[in-house]
């Protein structure tokens, strides 16, 4: 499926001991190709190091906690670091289902997209989130779209694979506390493409979100802001990032 390119499974974690194991094994049995895994351990105060390990992947654990946007960047730059081809980000919830990771991997094969995101609203199967949430969604959906042009159901879905740019784009710079939004914006901003490839969700099975129903509405005034600062500033080639690795 991948001519031998060499492709790495991302997966921040902040105490998901309770899944963890799970979703490795997941990952494993639904992809039909030689894939690493790595666990990025965003300082978790419970045993989601050992029990990851114990499931055959490798781990990053970072000191303290940097939120998903520090853990992400961690991810894609030691995927850099170690010339990786493709990068699937898979939350470590048991949220996403790893059956759609092969699927998401061929049609950025077979297009000329730099990124697939995974939306759970293409198709409206599966877990929908929250009535609040939604809302929320779908005005970052039609700010996107404003803003890039491009069509988005799940802006903030944090399921996606992408290729060799996006790595290097991402592992040299990538928004901090709740980037999927802000990505979107930053990609645009250096002539890269997405598109979206309808995915089932699950409700998390285990952990807690770091979006409650009212940091949802704080969420929204943040990413608007970043989101009008992003527009103002200029950026660089991609292909000069690359350099850096």
């Amino acid at each position: 499926m991948t001519n031998n390119k060499k492709i790495i499974v991302i997966v921040p974690a902040y105490n998901e001991s309770g899944h963890i194991k799970e979703v490795i094994r997941e990952i494993r049995a639904n992809v039909p190709v030689v894939v690493d895994i790595v666990i990025i351990d965003d300082g978790s105060v419970d045993d989601t190091s050992s029990r990851a390990l114990a499931a055959g992947a490798f781990v990053i654990q970072l000191p303290y906690n940097l939120g998903i946007g520090g853990a992400m960047q961690t991810g894609y730059r030691y995927a850099a670091q170690q010339h990786y081809d493709y990068a699937v980000r898979i939350d470590g919830d048991g949220q996403h289902d790893p059956a759609d990771i092969s699927a998401m991997l061929q049609a950025l094969l077979e297009s000329d997209r730099d990124m697939f995101i995974g939306s759970r609203f293409l198709t409206k199967e599966g877990y929908q989130s929250t009535w609040m949430r939604k809302i929320g969604i779908f005005t970052l959906s039609k700010l996107v779209g404003l803003v890039t042009g491009e069509h988005v159901t799940d802006p903030t879905s944090g399921y996606n694979v992408c290729n060799k740019k996006m790595i290097h784009l991402f592992a040299k710079q990538y928004p901090t506390d709740y980037p999927e939004v802000e990505s979107l914006i930053m990609m645009k901003q250096y002539g890269c493409r997405f598109a979206e490839l309808a995915v089932k969700m699950k409700p998390r099975a285990s952990g807690k979100s770091s979006i409650s129903s009212w940091k949802s509405i704080y969420y929204m005034i943040k990413v608007v802001l970043a989101v009008l600062i992003m527009r103002t500033r200029k950026t660089q080639k991609p292909q000069r990032l690359e350099r850096s690795f």
